[in-house]
Formats: structure tokens, C-alpha cells, sequence
């Protein structure tokens, strides 16, 4: 073991595994870098004739920036910080972000303005239903438009055999889907319920409610769920975390 806390990390690789890889290391800890999630783009565009256009990830605003689209007279949200921010970098008006960055806080915010109007939801494969029942339920006319498929990566699995090896101080979770991918590539490796147990003795840190109840629905404790719903106050506090257990 190194002298600072190993951080097994999941983002997708690309430019997000980098930057996170390089905060850590500016945490002054040893990432270790899994990609978890693999990005498959469908090539589909949301519609144009929506009154409002949701939009869940940086992914998803990259996407519809490269295909040119464009809202019009539609009202663009933005679910999280990242999203939004990534959304202007391309040059669109956000128009709403609620102030709980999750399915359920956008509900929260258009519940009373929706009934009868058109809402177009741009997303991955693995979208939440509560954003599609929540907003039908508000009156809505929902329509989803599948952006992007998520894979798991076929190398992925190597920070599960350090965390059944007791070799992993943190890991950090960004969503579901990652809490999913990590337990399918430790069952690929023969690992699954050791990596369990060696995540019980790590700090786990993970981005909202929803991933931590994925995560405790698979047997896996959560230590951490920051009041921020982003990636670096995740790692920030994870590290400190792992620091002081050191």
C-alpha cells in the first residue's frame, strides 16, 4: 500500500477520468482509475416543437451541440451544475436548473407550470422513471429522446480486485449505473462478494440518494453522500475521509 489513500475512481474515459484522476492527485491521493461507463451515441435529436427541453448530463449537451441543435422558442433545464455549465460552454440559454440537482427537483420546479405543455426529456438508455411519471402525473406531454446508450467497458473490473484484496481505501461512485457496472465486473472476476466486504472497510462515497440506495440495495454501506452533487466535492470529501482512517 502507498502512503496515501488509493481511490478507485469510475468515470467514463475520456476527458472526465483525466480531470478526475488529476484532482486526486491533488487531494494527494493514488487514484485508480476504472471506467465504468462505456458512451455509445445513437445519433437521435430532441425535439424541436417542445415548450421545454431537459437535459440530464454534460454528456447529453455535448451531443446535441455537436448535432447542431437548436431549442428555439424551447425553454432549456438543466439537471446539476455540470449540466448546465456545459450547456452554455456550447453556447445555449439555460433557462432553469432546480435547486435539487436530481429527477424528482426538476419535477419539484416545472409541477406548476407544466400541465398541458410539452416536455421533451434528451437522456441516456438508463434514465430515471421519475422524471417521465413525475411530470405526466404534473399534466405534462412527456416525450424522451434516447441520446446515448451506457455500456460497461470490458476491461473494466480492476479496482474490484483491489477492494476484495483490502486494498482500496475510497471509491467513488457518480451514479447508479456505476454502483451496477462495479458489482457486474467483480462477478465477472469471481469477486463480487469479497469486493463487498472490502468496500465495508473503505470509504464509499457516492453523488445523490439514488445511488446510495443502489448501492445499500446491493450490500454495499455508504459513508458518504456530499450536500453537492458534483464530482470534486465527492472526491474532496472522500479523501479526507480516507486520510483521516489512514
Amino acid at each position: 500500500m502507498t502512503d496515501r489513500p488509493r481511490v478507485a475512481v469510475f468515470r467514463p474515459g475520456d476527458e472526465r477520468i483525466t480531470d478526475a484522476v488529476g484532482l486526486l492527485d491533488e487531494l494527494a491521493a493514488d487514484p485508480v482509475p476504472d471506467p465504468m461507463l462505456e458512451v455509445d451515441p445513437t445519433g437521435a435529436v430532441p425535439r424541436i416543437d417542445a415548450d421545454y427541453a431537459v437535459f440530464t448530463s454534460k454528456t447529453g449537451a455535448e451531443l446535441i451541440a455537436d448535432a447542431g441543435w437548436t431549442p428555439g422558442e424551447t425553454a432549456v433545464c438543466a439537471i446539476g451544475d455540470p449540466t448546465a455549465a456545459a450547456l452554455t460552454a456550447a453556447g445555449y440559454t439555460v433557462d432553469l436548473v432546480p435547486a435539487e440537482f436530481s429527477s424528482a427537483g426538476l419535477v419539484d420546479a416545472l409541477e406548476g407550470t407544466c400541465a398541458g405543455e410539452r416536455v421533451e426529456i434528451a437522456r441516456s438508455d438508463h434514465g430515471s422513471a421519475v422524471l417521465l411519471d413525475g411530470l405526466t402525473d404534473a399534466g405534462a406531454y412527456v416525450h424522451e429522446t434516447v441520446l446515448y446508450r451506457l455500456g460497461r467497458p470490458e476491461q473494466a473490473g480492476e479496482s474490484a480486485e483491489l477492494a476484495a484484496a483490502g486494498e482500496l481505501d475510497a471509491a467513488l461512485f457518480t451514479s447508479s449505473l456505476t454502483v451496477e457496472h462495479f458489482l457486474a465486473a467483480a462477478a465477472d472476476r469471481g469477486v463480487r462478494d469479497d469486493a463487498i466486504a472490502g468496500l465495508a472497510d473503505a470509504v464509499v462515497a457516492v453523488i445523490g440518494e439514488p445511488t446510495a440506495e443502489t448501492a445499500r440495495s446491493h450490500g454495499v454501506d455508504v459513508d458518504i453522500v456530499p450536500e453537492q452533487a458534483d464530482f470534486e466535492a465527492l472526491a474532496r470529501d472522500a479523501v479526507a475521509a480516507a486520510s483521516a482512517e489512514r
